[in-house]
């Protein structure tokens, strides 16, 4: 057979993009990982996928010739990756595309070409399939192609025809690369379409022609596409003449630098090279999500991170590897895959960072989660059991952040099945009790929930408020608000009563999007109620939480609904300076900084964000400046409604998980910030005055928490925190510049006092010890000191014990010392003593009962504490009492 050149994985991805570039397609660039506006997976899994609303006519192509290698990954066999050589979670899947443009006549012959004149693989060793009715594309492959027959098979639905549910579908023809007969199995008949590892397909055309209809009928498409996926990893192990993806170019320099680094050979022991796949895959996929913007979290997509990134950290504590590693081979992974991604390389620190922090969390999980699922195992063999409990994979889960599937993993070494359905039970009872405490909490007169069936038809509000804080309105709707009943609808309502009322239009900005809900006063002819909020439901229905102030309300009664001008403007403020915030966060820290939250209102504004550590002093001063130079460069604030697509090409930034309607707003200040957003907003930066960030802090795995004042809070804070300033300066009786080396020369003197009342504490904490010595009595060989002694810092009561006990030897010490309205105890044996019967757990456990409290710990050192130090004499005496009754058995 014909020897194939040997191309770099590198190589063969520029070829197919540079070939499909001469015949008149458009080169794109992967698309992220992260699926935008596709809630229907986490993560794009196919090359076809971040297309597909090309091919459905959402949106219109940048070119009808399309061609890209696309990142992707499928986690569904994340079990079985590492322990064969052909599973994996990250792929790249070469592909190029015709929005009805060409068809058949074409695709057919430009692959044959590409895969014989291009890369030079002997025609020989290659086969194809179509499917069993398509005359069309075998005559193409015969004909034009000039294949000869024997080498083109005819296959059935389930091999050759593309279809999923109803829609566009189409059959396809798939090329194959024959391994020769010794990669083959025992069957004489052996050909294409054989489970065995022979003949390996590695390009799919895909001719989408038909509609599949709700019946099943196949309707012809007025407009035939081209969608084809070749596996760029598939096409190097076949050019490479290797037998899998992990011997590939690219991905065996990963492997080999895990062998390195773990000091061991790949294949020369099963397990070995099992870890050894898993770190060589996880870590590919670690780096391109990072790269795109995905952190570790408990959930989602950052769940699926989390996941692969503590599965490959695992393995390496299976082969040995000490600390952290994986941002390490990371580098790797990036300078294999920078001549594609370069973006890899400019994020290098972010992503080895996000890495290491990642490691460095999971390492204290695995290390304290591992020993009590080993106690845990242990219990279930001892009962010559196989099936862990989901009660304690629940407390591993719930207590310790151990893993399901890590549980799971290690329980299946050691052939123990885990009860998922019991853990699932666990869960969900959880959830409801969570459920339940949040109902039992929510006795507000404001039921935020649904409204009755005949108010929850009204049309949706119209909402006046991005213009005007004045408007009027017409009563649609009351609601009676009684906290012990359910809403009541009304047709009227009196003085008094707590109310929901329905407004055909209205100024009142209702709660969303993080934004507070308006408050401000509505007047009728008859009436005057105060709004205390406004809230919307999901068909965008404004209701007013107010009260009626006097006179009555009705149905159908025109009104005069006034904002409060102060309370809105206050919530604009932190609302504008949020938006400068998220950029601002976005230039100090990197762009993989994306909103996970917010919340606005009149007092503070709250932000969180995506970001894997705290954030320095520096970083935290640089994004305050950052954000108070915009508000003085009195930036204008601009809204423009435009459809989402226009959007997204004009760079404004969106929340990949929100849904947005075909018109949406998109806000900008000055040429700093742009935010789809449906909030209010300043008109100039500079009415914000001033931001000052109050705190940050970390709220879940991977999400940061910025709070923060602007206006005439953030001018109150600083207020307090100069006259603060000041009364710290009297105090210390310096000047307000010398404070910090005045409050230094305090410190160091409080400490060298601090030393030297422990020195006396230590002098009479060994005095102590000294006299209780000499007052040991014996019993069958082994002293015993039970005392009560007055110590200075009872922090010092167990070096006390420790030499007393050391000074008695053979002995045991039981030590009582008061601390405040408390007592605690301590008692320390001496080997001799422990292998006499004495248990020093047991005996402090029984000292603490008696003082009206609990303890324990090892025969040889124990510590408990008391409530009762009235009792310190009884509890002493018992001990004591205990530990002679083990001495004389």
């Amino acid at each position: 057979m014909n020897q194939m050149q040997p191309l770099s994985l590198n190589d063969i991805r520029e070829k197919f993009l540079a070939f499909f570039e001469s015949k008149g397609h458009l080169r794109l660039p992967s698309f992220s990982l992260v699926p935008k506006n596709d809630p229907s997976i986490l993560l794009i899994n196919a090359g076809m996928t971040p297309l597909k609303p090309y091919f459905t006519g959402a949106e219109t192509p940048p070119s009808l010739r399309v061609t890209n290698c696309q990142k992707c990954i499928r986690t569904p066999d994340i079990e079985r990756v590492g322990k064969t050589a052909r599973h994996g979670t990250f792929f790249e899947m070469l592909g190029n595309f015709s929005f009805g443009d060409y068809f058949k006549k074409e695709i057919i012959p430009w692959a044959w070409e590409f895969c014989t004149d291009v890369l030079e693989m002997p025609q020989d060793r290659l086969y194809v399939s179509v499917y069993e009715e398509d005359d069309e594309a075998y005559d193409i492959w015969h004909k034009d192609v000039g294949l000869d027959p024997s080498r083109i098979f005819r296959l059935g639905k389930a091999d050759n025809f593309w279809e999923h549910g109803t829609g566009p579908c189409g059959p396809c023809s798939e090329i194959h690369f024959d391994r020769g007969p010794e990669h083959g199995c025992d069957n004489p008949n052996c050909a294409v379409g054989c489970d065995c590892d022979r003949y390996v397909e590695f390009w799919n055309l895909v001719f989408t022609q038909y509609n599949r209809e709700e019946d099943g009928t196949y309707t012809p498409l007025v407009k035939k596409n081209i969608d084809t996926g070749a596996g760029l990893e598939r096409f190097a192990s076949i050019l490479q003449g290797v037998d899998n993806l992990f011997e590939v170019d690219t991905i065996r320099a990963i492997l080999d630098y895990v062998c390195q680094i773990a000091g061991v050979d790949y294949g020369k022991d099963a397990k070995t090279d099992t870890a050894i796949r898993v770190i060589t895959d996880h870590i590919r996929s670690t780096v391109m999500m990072v790269g795109d913007g995905i952190i570790p979290s408990n959930e989602g997509r950052g769940y699926v991170l989390r996941r692969l990134l503590r599965r490959a950290a695992r393995y390496g504590l299976m082969l040995g590897i000490e600390g952290s590693f994986l941002h390490d081979v990371a580098r790797i992974v990036i300078r294999e895959s920078a001549v594609a991604y370069p973006e890899l390389e400019h994020q290098s620190k972010h992503l080895t960072r996000v890495i290491r922090t990642e490691e460095e969390r999971f390492d204290e999980t695995i290390r304290q989660g591992s020993s009590i699922l080993d106690d845990y195992l242990d219990q279930v063999r001892e009962k010559g059991e196989a099936l862990l409990s989901g009660n304690a994979v629940f407390r591993l889960h719930d207590t310790y952040g151990f893993p399901l599937d890590l549980t799971r993993e290690i329980a299946g070494e050691q052939n123990i099945q885990i009860d998922e359905d019991g853990f699932h039970r666990e869960m969900n009872r959880q959830k409801e009790m969570a459920r339940q405490a949040l109902k039992d909490k929510a006795g507000s007169a404001w039921d935020k929930s649904g409204l009755p069936d005949e108010v929850g038809q009204l049309p949706a509000t119209e909402f006046s408020g991005y213009s005007r804080l004045e408007d009027q309105g017409t009563v649609l709707a009351i609601l009676g608000a009684d906290k012990n009943k359910d809403l009541e609808v009304l047709t009227e309502a009196s003085a008094g009563l707590a109310v929901q009322v329905i407004f055909d239009k209205t100024p009142f900005y209702a709660e969303s999007g993080g934004q507070s809900g308006d408050i401000g006063q509505i007047k009728t002819d008859r009436a005057k109620l105060t709004v205390e909020d406004t809230i919307k439901t999901p068909d965008g229905i404004v209701v007013h939480l107010a009260r009626i102030e006097q006179g009555i309300l009705a149905v159908k009664d025109q009104a005069e609904l006034r904002v409060d001008e102060g309370r809105r403007l206050a919530t604009a403020r932190n609302h504008t300076t949020t938006h400068l915030l998220h950029k601002a966060l976005k230039q100090v820290l990197g762009d993989h900084v994306a909103q996970a939250g917010s919340a606005v209102s009149a007092d503070r504004l709250r932000f969180d964000f995506n970001h894997y550590q705290p954030l320095t002093d520096e970083e935290k001063l640089a994004v305050e400046q950052i954000v108070n130079d915009k508000i003085l460069a009195n930036l204008p604030v601009s809204t423009r409604v435009m459809n989402l697509e226009e959007a997204r090409q004009s760079g404004a930034t969106a929340l990949f998980d929100e849904k947005y309607g075909d018109a949406v707003r998109v806000v900008s200040v000055g040429d700093f910030s742009s935010e789809l957003c449906g909030g209010t907003h300043l008109s100039k930066s500079s009415e914000a005055c001033l931001f000052r960030l109050v705190s940050e802090g970390g709220v879940a795995a991977g999400v940061r928490r910025i709070e923060g004042l602007t206006g005439q809070a953030a001018w109150d804070l600083v207020r307090t925190e100069t006259k603060l300033l000041h009364e710290s300066a009297r105090l210390l009786k310096s000047s307000e510049q010398d404070l910090p080396v005045r409050i230094e020369q305090v410190v160091d003197k409080t400490r060298v006092l601090e030393k030297q009342l422990a020195a006396e504490h230590g002098k009479k904490a060994a005095q102590a010890a000294d006299n209780l010595a000499s007052d040991a009595e014996e019993i069958n060989g082994i002293r015993i000191v039970a005392a009560a002694i007055d110590l200075p810092d009872p922090g010092k009561l167990r070096d006390t014990a420790d030499r007393l006990r050391d000074s008695i030897e053979p002995g045991l010490v039981i030590l009582a010392a008061r601390s405040g309205d408390k007592v605690n105890f301590v008692a320390m044996a001496s080997k001799q003593a422990v292998e006499s019967g004495i248990h020093a757990g047991n005996i402090v456990r029984e000292a603490a009962r008696i003082a009206g409290g609990g303890g324990g710990g090892r025969p040889d050192m124990a510590q408990a504490g008391g409530k009762n130090p009235d009792k310190t004499t009884e509890a002493l005496q018992a001990a004591r009492a205990l530990a002679v009754s083990m001495l004389e058995q």
